[in-house]
């Protein structure tokens, strides 16, 4: 990919399935990366793997659901590695059951760490890329959002809320040259879907449906979302914003 060795590169959740596999390839790609996750121990044992590896990273424990804590952090990213290029918002969590069986306190979670999360991070990290006149945000939803997905009602909200707030946001910092572009997962093998299939039987059975229903034959890996992620974010994307990609094995098709 172009123009992204010794850039910035903050990447939420970076310490996850998903978020570690994009941490280990924009270091691959000379990226200096910002880990940021609320498990601040993971996020620095995988800075140190990079480190070993010859990237350049730092680990930050940061709650995104606090616009204060993500302003700190994002202040902190720039003294230590530099003004902000890339920002990939990654950083999720879900809870299945069908929405009638669920209560207001899991709503109010699943919608703090789903989307206000994302836009205290755009908030803070948009101030750095206008006064610069440059930079780019991948934005990772779902394809829950585009389509819908039984047992994930307030999830698949968020996730096309944060569509539709980017579609809107690469509209309103155009002028500036910030790309703002979105990739949706389909299933993917992450401890996120594992939480949410369930251990035993029942699990088994919903990974096995879904296998069968995606042409590729298999569920997603946190790799599949990688190459995706750079090239959006990358020279190479230089013309595309507004856009959404959806990285499912064929699972969903529609534009």
């Amino acid at each position: 990919m172009q123009g992204l060795k010794g850039k910035t590169v903050i990447i939420t959740g970076g310490a996850g399935g998903i978020g570690a596999a994009l941490c280990r390839r924009f270091s691959q790609y000379g990226a200096k990366v910002a880990i940021f996750d609320l498990n601040g121990e993971a996020a620095s044992a995988l800075a140190s793997e990079l480190g070993q590896s010859g990237g350049e990273s730092a680990a930050y424990a940061v709650d995104i659901t606090d616009s204060s804590a993500v302003q700190l952090a994002v202040d902190k990213v720039s003294k230590e590695l530099g003004s902000v290029d890339v920002l990939v918002n990654n950083a999720g969590w879900d809870y299945g059951a069908r929405f009638i069986d669920t209560e207001p306190d899991i709503w109010q979670k699943i919608i703090a760490i789903n989307l206000v999360g994302p836009l205290n991070m755009h908030r803070s990290v948009l101030k750095i890329m206008i006064e610069r006149g440059n930079g780019r945000i991948v934005n990772i939803a779902s394809d829950a959002g585009r389509v819908g997905s039984s047992g994930e009602a307030v999830y698949s909200a968020c996730k096309g809320g944060v569509i539709s707030f980017s579609k809107t946001i690469a509209r309103e910092v155009a002028r500036q040259k910030i790309n703002v572009n979105v990739v949706c997962p389909g299933p993917t093998d992450t401890p996120l879907f594992r939480d949410f299939a369930g251990e035993g039987e029942n699990g088994e059975k919903l990974k096995n449906a879904l296998t069968r229903a995606i042409p590729f034959g298999r569920l997603g890996q946190p790799e599949d979302l990688a190459g995706a992620v750079c090239f959006l974010a990358s020279d190479d994307a230089a013309f595309i914003t507004g856009q959404v990609l959806s990285v499912s094995g064929g699972l969903t098709m529609a534009g």
